[in-house]
């Protein structure tokens, strides 16, 4: 089962739905044996920026953080996966650049987040090619086209913060 905490700190309008945040999480997620507790944090760019910056040490603002939880099972009396932080008007801006639809970035970009607090990643070559090809399988169960059909015109910038 899911647990997810959603925080909107935007006041940006046509904002996903808690229930398509969990569904796509639930898809990200279903290789999960265990119950999953997480947050989702939607935020304006001011707030995005700062994060990045404080994490990552890059200013300017990213789509998507992932902040995986790092505590022993032993310590912790639920099942936290940790959070993630994502920047609404960089994922609206991003999805008209690159000519996709919102909801469609949208699912891609939660995807992306929770397959990082499952422990994928993308800075190797062959864990890139991992990580993309469960994303493109995900997504195009929910109907979603390939969101890397276009590299050239759509880097993703997700970063999963250091542990």
């Amino acid at each position: 089962m899911l647990e997810l905490d959603l925080q909107i700190a935007s006041n940006a309008a046509n904002l996903p739905s808690e229930a398509q945040l969990r569904a796509w999480c639930v898809i990200a997620l279903r290789q999960r044996t265990a119950d999953s507790e997480l947050t989702i944090r939607l935020v304006d760019e001011a707030e995005g920026r700062e994060l990045n910056y404080t994490w990552r040490q890059k200013d300017y603002a990213t789509n998507v953080l992932s902040f995986p939880a790092d505590v022993p099972d032993e310590f912790l009396d639920i099942p936290l996966l940790g959070d993630l932080v994502i920047c609404v008007p960089v994922v609206e801006r991003e999805a008209h650049e690159q000519a996709k639809t919102s909801e469609a970035h949208w699912a891609h970009l939660v995807i992306h987040g929770c397959l990082h607090l499952l422990g994928y990643d993308h800075i190797e070559e062959e864990e890139a090619e991992e990580m993309e090809t469960l994303e493109r399988q995900l997504l195009a169960e929910l109907g979603h086209p390939d969101p890397y059909a276009d590299e050239d015109d759509s880097p993703l910038t997700t970063q999963k913060v250091p542990e």
